[in-house]
C-alpha cells in the first residue's frame, strides 16, 4: 500500500502540525489523499493526552497544550524527532493493538541499527533503553484511520522534563541517544522511513 513520505527540514509549531494531520486524517477518510509518514521537529512545547492532570505539570509557568491522542504529558523540542502517522485501517487489519506493537517494533529497529538496545514495557507504552525512556508513542483513532504517532529522543534538551512529570514517569527516567553516548546518527531520516515502510506493510 502506497504512504507519501514528508519531512520538514523546518521545525514545525505543534498546534500548525495538527491542524495538517487532522486535515490529512479526513482526506484519507474520503480517499482524497494517501496515508501518511510525516518525519519533523517542533518547537519546546509541552502537550497533554487524554489522560493527563494538573499534578504532572512540576512548573506552573509552562503552558500546556491540550490534544487529543493517548498518555499523558510529555516534551516536544529541538533534536527530539517526531514521527507522524496516519494510517487508514479501513483497508488494513482493524487491529489497533498490531499497530502500536507495529511502531513499538519500528523503533527499536531504529535503535538496533544506532547500536542501542530498545524495549517494550507492558505497563508503559514507549521504548526504553537501559532503564531509561527514550521514545513516547501516542495514537488516536478516528473511524479507523489512526494518527499521531511516536517521538524519539535524539539530541534534545533533557533537562526540560523536569518541569513535568512526562508520561506519568520520574523525569530521570528519560533518555536519548546523545545521553546514552551515541553522537553520530546518519541516515536517521532515511532509516526511519525504510523501517517503517517495511513494517507497516505487516498490518
Amino acid at each position: 500500500m502506497s504512504i507519501e513520505v514528508k519531512i520538514s527540514s523546518a521545525r514545525i509549531p505543534y498546534k500548525k502540525a495538527m491542524i495538517i494531520l487532522e486535515k490529512r486524517v479526513e482526506e484519507v477518510k474520503k480517499g482524497l489523499k494517501k496515508e501518511l509518514i510525516w518525519i519533523l521537529e517542533h518547537p519546546t512545547t509541552f502537550t497533554g493526552g487524554i489522560r493527563s492532570n494538573k499534578n504532572e505539570i512540576l512548573d506552573k509557568k509552562i503552558k500546556i497544550i491540550k490534544t487529543n491522542r493517548g498518555g499523558k504529558i510529555t516534551l516536544h523540542n529541538p533534536g527530539q524527532r517526531i514521527v507522524y502517522l496516519v494510517i487508514d485501517l479501513n483497508k488494513r487489519k482493524k487491529d489497533i493493538r498490531l499497530l502500536i506493537k507495529t511502531i513499538e517494533e519500528s523503533i527499536i529497529e531504529v535503535l538496533k541499527i544506532y547500536k542501542i538496545y530498545g524495549y517494550s514495557d507492558r505497563k508503559n507504552i514507549g521504548i526504553w533503553a537501559q532503564n531509561k525512556k527514550i521514545s513516547a508513542i501516542g495514537i488516536k483513532v478516528r473511524r479507523w484511520v489512526a494518527y499521531h504517532g511516536c517521538s524519539i529522543n535524539i539530541n534534545n534538551d533533557l533537562s526540560n522534563y523536569k518541569k513535568i512529570i512526562p508520561c506519568g514517569l520520574s523525569n530521570d527516567k528519560i533518555t536519548s541517544f546523545h545521553d546514552l553516548g551515541i553522537k553520530r546518527i546518519p541516515n536517521l531520516n532515511k532509516n526511519i522511513i525504510k523501517v517503517f515502510t517495511k513494517n507497516l506493510t505487516k498490518i
